[in-house]
């Protein structure tokens, strides 16, 4: 995806959102602040720029998406980018979907300088989301090259990227580029076979019925349990961010740590990402049953309680 960008722009900078994560390719982690700024990284690159992450609950702008778009126009002023690259909704980050009309003022500001718009739909793509099969189409925004993975092979090891002929054609510079196994007849079958099942089963349409009961549920939850500090997400990609105090908002890393492995005692796998390592991330396959998001809506309403128990 990068190489498409800088070779349509003749540019090197990319735009980056704070703890976004692309991949773990060294030209990936280069781009990727929730690997560079970790433990064992070695912070961004001359080519990176980083943008503020537009998290409308821990941000400091709050919900004010265009506000957080600013950064991207500042950054893009100091040095024409390539690209500004997104996560639609960014999973490590502690599944956080950008500020409401964030994407949109940052396209902007991005194309006014010149820049391509990349959005990374490898976590979030293919109906997770229940409301549009891409997530970046829930905020009107239409990406110039658009990364897919992971579902799009349900297991099996496939990617796409996806562009527009124009950027296609600019990247044919005489220069030979292939891959090995690119095109390869089984993976294309695979593919083709995951979106057959897509279609068929109705699986976005799935997504967005029982991420609505899951929603509602983790909703209920937090009138019962003040560690919860905000419930959020989008069809079956969600996140709940554990507090110690819901004024201060004060990350409860080491109860999320417990809660995790409660629940995985009690026979339901989670996992905990964010800055704090504070937020369980809940992205079950989208065959979920009504029955199954029961069961996990139980299953976590004992361990928060256990958790409490101890921590109190």
């Amino acid at each position: 995806m990068l190489m498409p960008s800088r070779t349509a722009t003749g540019r090197e900078h990319v735009l980056v959102l704070d703890w976004a994560y692309h991949g773990i390719l060294s030209s990936l982690v280069e781009l990727s602040p929730y690997k560079f700024n970790r433990a064992g990284g070695n912070g961004p690159g001359p080519r990176v720029r980083v943008c503020e992450l537009p998290d409308p609950y821990r941000g400091q702008y709050g919900d004010d998406g265009p506000r957080y778009a600013t950064d991207v126009a500042t950054h893009c002023a100091d040095a024409p980018p390539a690209a500004f690259l997104h996560e639609t909704i960014l999973g490590c980050a502690g599944q956080v979907e950008p500020a409401p009309g964030c994407l949109a003022a940052a396209y902007a500001g991005a194309r006014e300088a010149g820049a391509l718009c990349i959005a990374d739909e490898v976590q979030c793509g293919f109906g997770r989301v229940g409301s549009h099969m891409w997530a970046f189409e829930a905020h009107d925004v239409v990406p110039d090259i658009v990364t897919l993975g992971k579902p799009i092979g349900n297991g099996h090891p496939l990617g796409a990227v996806v562009t527009t002929p124009a950027i296609a054609r600019a990247f044919q510079t005489g220069m030979e580029y292939f891959t090995t196994y690119g095109g390869n007849p089984v993976s294309c079958a695979a593919g083709l076979a995951v979106l057959d099942v897509r279609r068929d089963e109705r699986l976005m349409a799935h997504a967005a019925q029982i991420g609505t009961y899951l929603t509602a549920g983790l909703t209920e939850l937090s009138t019962h349990h003040p560690i919860i500090g905000d419930a959020r997400g989008r069809g079956l990609f969600l996140g709940v961010d554990l507090v110690e105090n819901r004024a201060t908002k004060r990350p409860a890393a080491e109860a999320a740590a417990r809660v995790v492995e409660l629940a995985r005692e009690d026979g339901m796998l989670l996992s905990r990402d964010g800055p704090h390592g504070n937020v369980l991330k809940i992205k079950p396959p989208l065959v979920l049953t009504r029955a199954e998001a029961e069961t996990a809506l139980a299953t976590l309403d004992r361990t928060l309680t256990s958790t409490s128990e101890v921590t109190t």
